[in-house]
C-alpha cells in the first residue's frame, strides 16, 4: 500500500531534483560558469532520482527496492560531494577525474591542440556561490537530507509489510 506521507515526500524530492538540475544548467549556460567534471558527476543522482521516483508513481510496484536504490544513489552523491568539497578546501589532491577528457574517438593533431588550448576547469576552483556556499557544499546537505528521508520511507515500507 502506498503511504500518502511517503508520496508527499517523494513529490517534494522530485521537485527539488528537477529544480537542482534546471538551476545547474542555468548557472552553466545562462550565467556562464563552467562546471568541473565532478560538478557534472554530481548532477547524475538527481537525474536518476527523477527516473526512479517517476517509476514509483507510474508502476506502483517494487517501491521498497526502488527506495533502496534511491538511498544508494544519494549515498554516492553524498560521497562524491564530500570528496569534491575536500578538494575545494585543499584536504585532497585533485584526481584524474577532475581533468579527464573524452579522448575515445580518433583525433587529429589540430583537434588535440585545440583541446589543449581550452581552459580546463579545476575541481578546486569555486566559480559560483550562494550565500557564501559552493554548490558542492549545498549538495552535501541536500544529499544527506534525501538519504535520511529515503531511509524513513524505506522503514515505513518495512513496517507496512
Amino acid at each position: 500500500m502506498f503511504n500518502l506521507k511517503n508520496e508527499f515526500y517523494l513529490k517534494i524530492i522530485l521537485i527539488i531534483s528537477f529544480t537542482a538540475l534546471i538551476f545547474a544548467y542555468f548557472v552553466e549556460y545562462i550565467l556562464g560558469h563552467q562546471p568541473c567534471n565532478l560538478c557534472i558527476i554530481e548532477r547524475i543522482p538527481y537525474g536518476i532520482s527523477i527516473i526512479l521516483i517517476a517509476i514509483i508513481f507510474i508502476i506502483k510496484k517494487n517501491q521498497k527496492f526502488l527506495t533502496l536504490l534511491l538511498i544508494l544513489t544519494f549515498t554516492f552523491s553524498f560521497t562524491i560531494s564530500i570528496y569534491h568539497y575536500g578538494i575545494e578546501q585543499g584536504f585532497f589532491e585533485e584526481s584524474t577525474a577532475c581533468n579527464a577528457r573524452n579522448f575515445e574517438e580518433t583525433i587529429t593533431k589540430e583537434d588535440l591542440l585545440k583541446e589543449l588550448s581550452k581552459k580546463t576547469i579545476s575541481c578546486k576552483d569555486v566559480t559560483f556561490k550562494i550565500l557564501g556556499l559552493s554548490l558542492t557544499s549545498i549538495n552535501i546537505v541536500i544529499s544527506l537530507l534525501f538519504i535520511i528521508t529515503f531511509i524513513k520511507i524505506f522503514i515505513k515500507y518495512e513496517k507496512n509489510k
